[in-house]
C-alpha cells in the first residue's frame, strides 16, 4: 500500500513538473518570437532613418549660419542703440 502510495505521488509530481516545464518552454517559443519581431521593426527603423543624417548635416549647416548671422545683426544692433542711448 505505501509503495503504491509513494509511486502515485511521484507520478503526480512529474507530471506536475512536465506540464511546468511545458509552459514554461511555450512561453519561452511566444518570447523568442515576440524579440525577432522587435529585432526586425529596429532593423526597418534603421533602414528607415539612415539617410537623415545627410539631411541633418546640412540642416545643422544652415542654423549654424543662421546663427551667426543673427548673432552679427544683435551686435549691430547693439552699437546702434548704444549709438541712440537707448
Amino acid at each position: 500500500m505505501l509503495l503504491m502510495l509513494t509511486l502515485v505521488t511521484v507520478a503526480l509530481v512529474v507530471f506536475a513538473l512536465a506540464g511546468y516545464l511545458t509552459l514554461v518552454a511555450i512561453s519561452l517559443v511566444r518570447a523568442s518570437r515576440s524579440v525577432r519581431a522587435i529585432a526586425d521593426g529596429l532593423e526597418i527603423v534603421q533602414r528607415h532613418t539612415r539617410p537623415l543624417e545627410e539631411k541633418l548635416v546640412t540642416i545643422n549647416g544652415a542654423v549654424t549660419a543662421l546663427r551667426d548671422g543673427l548673432a552679427a545683426a544683435d551686435d549691430h544692433l547693439g552699437r546702434a542703440a548704444q549709438v541712440f542711448r537707448l
